[in-house]
């Protein structure tokens, strides 16, 4: 009780310090004031909480524990709906097609803070609730959580400069809606379950009989707008034969069709601007220019404004590594698909883009530095660099646990990772873990693609045998953690541009 009538104390009279007290935190950067009330937030063993000093509605409304001149509020997502109604800068935004964004998938939920930092003073907005269905399964968390996360850590860093919120690689419209209900500002729709990856290596003649087996109204359609006519697009013809318009048609028109239902049914009807993305890079070969001119084509002359879309370019996008290809056949691709974008008006997306630094230039070049960009694995990389260099007992047992699983984890990706050219644990000195783990790529994707049996792993009665322990270190390590992110972040966003 003493700490924090020192804190409001001290919030009266000013400056305010960073220590609270023995055993408390306090969060300059967080002090905001609503009427006759003022807020700050704090961390006591190892948890975050609110001070309310005053005596008008923000106090009223906010719920938690009076305690001499203050009340104690807990981080709940009922407070986080009530500093909305009065702090703006915590509600997300949508950000339109001009300027460059950053998804930064959160999946552990601290990392916010450390992103805040990152992109603060920089020309890029960034997306800090971005998560898929699949990776809340897989942390244990809901979309609930990651908003107020998010929100939480734009106070708690004073950030006014505006963040967004992506149900990222959503497929099915109760998820759909369900986020948008919940005040998520951009949508990024998963259209691989309507994409049909048979077409690629069909013969001609299979082609032809499933093409006719189309309804006469949906070929009509596409002949008379696609056939035998060639586009240009910043000097590039884009021709369309029958062949080829044959198999865009064949792959394309249903996932089209469902593109034009998800924006007429749910973003055209939302009572606020929300930022839709279209996902095509879910395919078996990379998207080719008629592919993607075809597809944006045909969304504008139904008039779906779209915000973004991700095709799946040339070589490979593999997690938590740099690219893997042609860097000339990607340059060339990338200004053809930056082009098109251009032409239609929107952003060009680049996805699973964490740590492809020799494309980085390129993207911002040829994009002239209006793009979206995705991370997430990288961020979770980041924070078991920090525990890696910490606490490395805990790092031993979370590697050794990931090697004994990485075959169960490899069925949901697609990585090269050769676990044998892996250094063995137990050759390597604890003030080298992080080294040569974090900075060797066998290694990196081994860890990325195991966090969800990392964090899910129990023993026989049913403990935790790394999450606790994990957070805990992260939490006491929160400067070493945020440092990490900005110097990472950093990287991406200095050779994107920004």
């Amino acid at each position: 009780m003493d700490n924090y009538e020192a804190i409001a104390q001290s919030i009266k009279e000013g400056p305010i310090s960073q220590s609270g007290g023995e055993g408390v935190k306090v969060y300059e950067k967080s002090v905001s004031a609503h009427g006759n009330t003022t807020l700050v937030m704090i961390k006591e063993a190892n948890t975050k909480f609110l001070l309310a000093i005053g005596e008008d509605s923000l106090y009223r409304d906010l719920e938690g524990t009076v305690i001499g001149s203050v009340k104690k509020c807990p981080l709940t997502h009922t407070n986080r709906l009530v500093m909305n109604r009065y702090f703006d800068y915590m509600v997300p935004r949508a950000f339109g097609t001009e300027i460059a964004t950053i998804g930064l998938g959160d999946r552990l939920g601290i990392a916010s803070p450390g992103h805040i930092q990152a992109v603060r003073g920089r020309d890029i907005r960034p997306i800090l609730a971005q998560q898929s269905i699949r990776e809340l399964a897989l942390t244990g968390r809901d979309y609930k959580q990651v908003m107020d996360a998010a929100a939480f850590a734009v106070f708690q860093e004073g950030y006014k400069d505006g963040f967004g919120a992506d149900g990222d690689h959503l497929k099915v419209e109760a998820d759909i809606q369900m986020a948008l209900e919940l005040g998520f500002t951009m949508l990024t729709l998963d259209c691989s379950e309507k994409i049909d990856n048979t077409i690629e290596g069909a013969s001609l003649q299979e082609l032809e009989e499933k093409y006719r087996s189309l309804p006469e109204s949906v070929r009509s359609h596409y002949e008379t707008r696609y056939l035998d006519q060639t586009f240009t697009v910043a000097d590039v013809s884009v021709p369309f034969d029958r062949q080829t318009l044959i198999k865009n048609v064949l792959i394309y028109s249903q996932a089209i069709d469902y593109m034009e239902h998800i924006y007429q049914t749910y973003i055209r009807q939302a009572s606020r601007a929300v930022d839709f993305e279209i996902s095509i890079d879910e395919t078996m070969t990379p998207t080719a220019p008629e592919s993607h001119y075809f597809v944006a084509n045909e969304l504008y002359e139904r008039g779906v404004a779209i915000y973004s879309m991700a095709p799946r370019f040339c070589g490979e996008f593999q997690k938590g590594i740099d690219y893997i290809g042609d860097l000339h056949q990607f340059e060339q691709e990338l200004a053809i698909h930056a082009s098109i974008a251009d032409k239609f008006g929107y952003k060009l997306s680049i996805h699973s883009g964490s740590d492809k630094f020799s494309v980085f230039a390129l993207i911002g070049q040829y994009t002239k530095g209006r793009f979206h960009i995705k991370t997430a694995g990288t961020n979770w990389l980041e924070a078991v660099r920090t525990v890696a260099g910490t606490n490395p007992s805990l790092y031993r047992r979370m590697h050794s646990y990931a090697l004994a699983h990485f075959e169960e984890a490899k069925a949901y990706y697609h990585v090269t990772t050769d676990i044998s050219k892996i250094v063995p644990i137990d050759e390597v000195q604890d003030a080298d873990l992080a080294d040569t783990y974090l900075n060797e790529n066998n290694a990196r994707q081994l860890i990325h693609i195991t966090y969800g049996i990392l964090l899910q792993a129990v023993d026989e009665q049913g403990k935790s045998l790394f999450r606790d322990e994990f957070y805990q270190t992260l939490s006491e390590q929160e400067e070493a953690f945020g440092q990490s992110l900005v110097t990472h972040i950093g990287k991406h966003l200095s050779l994107l541009g920004k």
